[in-house]
């Protein structure tokens, strides 16, 4: 019972925006009866719901760990601690003496991190992730970047209600290819071309390049007795999807044993001694710490980051208009830089922390913003994680179309950052539906969406209101211009030009 106490005050807890939650050197180990009575309780919650009663004692890192986060010497817990990034840790302390040690030595702590290809772009919901990956690697460590293509056949039942849609090979081979290149970006990989490669330097690497040629048989007879189904019952994961109504396919529940599997492949491959991931995934990295230790003698390490939400609860990185994608094929740099703009005002600084590199000390500067100053603050925001991700040279063409549309220049406007679609004008001929503009543009989720928009008197061509919600853009509309500009509301925007 004493287990299953731990267990109910870990998940008791409430995530704050400058704390993470507490952590244990080992998997919670308690009955299956144990697992029932709390299973209504959760770590960490995707839905608003009333958390069930519990005893309010606080099991934040910061707090029940504070003399042992006071002393860590590696930079990278250093600046995970002080941006905010640590939820839950296995033996912070060995973590930190491993990490420094190695830095002393002239080498590197090889840790990963993996992501599905469940799409063809990552969005601002993994941002986080690369953010540590990225800070890892300033901190003289190497990361290793796992893309979950032999997962991706499975699907994480993390989080979700129902089980995922199984997706073909030849739709993970181009998810694939679409999240790779993000990473390029925001990390140094080994063989650039001109650079000598340095013990820091990132791999990427594949799953379904041991998943794929696994045995079934042998696969059981070798990893399945290290296993329990009391155990696996008693994660998070599990037991959220225990709770909902659609059922939960033996498919799904194997994910976590591939997931152990892949930390116990990376340490053998790669020598992988740290997995990081997102609070939800701990019973999953547990478990990869428990199989190196049974299967190999082999001491690996575990450390997640909190999955964030807004100040109102809401999940991160979703907007009224879908998610916020890092590709610029799938979301533009303008509205990726609207998206951080429109942060709000509680949110600000603990996302510059998380999401930007900027000096703690020019934070707390930004800290003390009031009023309408803090607008001050969130474009600082927006223009410092849109460099990050889109080049710095951008951000001139984005300040140029907000202040041409936003605050009345005279003289010509600059359309050139704003998303744009070309419709051939044998088509304008005929006329084309505003609804399908808009949702061609991504100002809309939906046509049912785009519709609504203009019936409540949002939707604008150029900055004429847009009344009728079947009505249609022609050739007319554009005069003497080869563009018109479609308006969503008062900050989105986008063209339309004659192909």
């Amino acid at each position: 019972m004493a287990a299953a106490t731990t267990l109910a005050m870990t998940m008791a807890s409430t995530l704050k925006p400058s704390t993470a939650l507490s952590f244990t050197s080992r998997a919670i180990h308690f009955n299956r009866a144990a697992a029932t009575k709390f299973q209504s309780t959760r770590l960490f919650s995707t839905e608003t719901e009333t958390p069930a009663p519990v005893e309010e004692t606080s099991t934040s890192i910061y707090e029940t760990q504070a003399e042992a986060l006071s002393k860590v010497q590696s930079p990278f817990l250093r600046t995970m601690r002080d941006r905010g990034f640590l939820h839950q840790c296995t033996n912070i302390e060995e973590l930190d003496k491993n990490m420094a040690n190695k830095i002393k030595e002239g080498g590197a702590l090889n840790a990963y991190l993996g992501f599905d290809a469940t799409a063809d772009s990552l969005h601002v919901g993994s941002l986080l992730q690369i953010m540590i990956l990225r800070h890892l690697q300033q901190s003289g460590h190497k990361p290793i970047v796992l893309i979950g293509g032999g997962t991706s056949k499975v699907g994480d039942p993390t989080g979700k209600d129902e089980s995922r849609k199984l997706l073909t090979d030849d739709i993970i081979l181009q998810n694939t290819q679409g999240i790779s290149k993000v990473f390029e970006t925001f990390l140094t990989f080994e063989g650039k071309e001109g650079a000598k490669d340095a013990p820091s330097d990132a791999i990427m690497v594949n799953n379904n390049d041991w998943l794929s040629t696994l045995k079934y048989l042998d696969f059981l007879r070798d990893y399945g007795t290290q296993f329990t189904i009391n155990r696996m019952l008693s994660f998070e994961s599990v037991k959220q999807r225990l709770t909902r109504d659609a059922p939960f396919s033996f498919l799904e529940f194997n994910y976590m044993i591939l997931q152990a599997y892949d930390f116990l492949e990376l340490s053998r491959r790669y020598d992988a001694k740290l997995q990081l991931g997102g609070s939800d995934q701990w019973g999953n990295i547990i478990a990869g710490t428990e199989l190196a230790r049974r299967c190999d003698s082999n001491q690996l390490f575990g450390l997640t980051a909190p999955l964030i939400t807004t100040s109102d609860g809401k999940k991160m990185g979703k907007t009224a208009n879908g998610a916020v994608w890092l590709n610029s094929d799938r979301l533009s740099e303008y509205d990726y830089w609207q998206f951080w703009r429109n942060t709000s005002d509680d949110d600000v600084i603990r996302f510059t922390k998380l999401f930007t590199e900027l000096p703690l000390e020019e934070i707390e500067k930004l800290a003390e913003f009031k009023g309408a100053d803090i607008n001050k603050a969130k474009i600082v925001l927006a223009d410092e994680a849109t460099a990050l991700l889109h080049g710095r040279e951008c951000l001139g063409q984005i300040h140029e179309t907000i202040n041409n549309m936003f605050k009345n220049k005279k003289g010509s406007q600059s359309t050139d950052s704003l998303p744009r679609i070309f419709v051939a004008s044998d088509a304008l001929n005929e006329g084309v539906k505003f609804a399908d503009l808009f949702l061609d543009l991504k100002l809309a989720s939906s046509k049912k969406e785009a519709r609504r928009l203009i019936q409540g008197g949002g939707a604008k061509l150029n900055d004429t209101k847009i009344t009728d919600e079947t009505g249609i853009l022609t050739i007319a509309d554009f005069g003497d211009s080869k563009e018109v500009t479609l308006r969503a509301g008062k900050k989105r925007a986008g063209v339309v030009e004659i192909q």
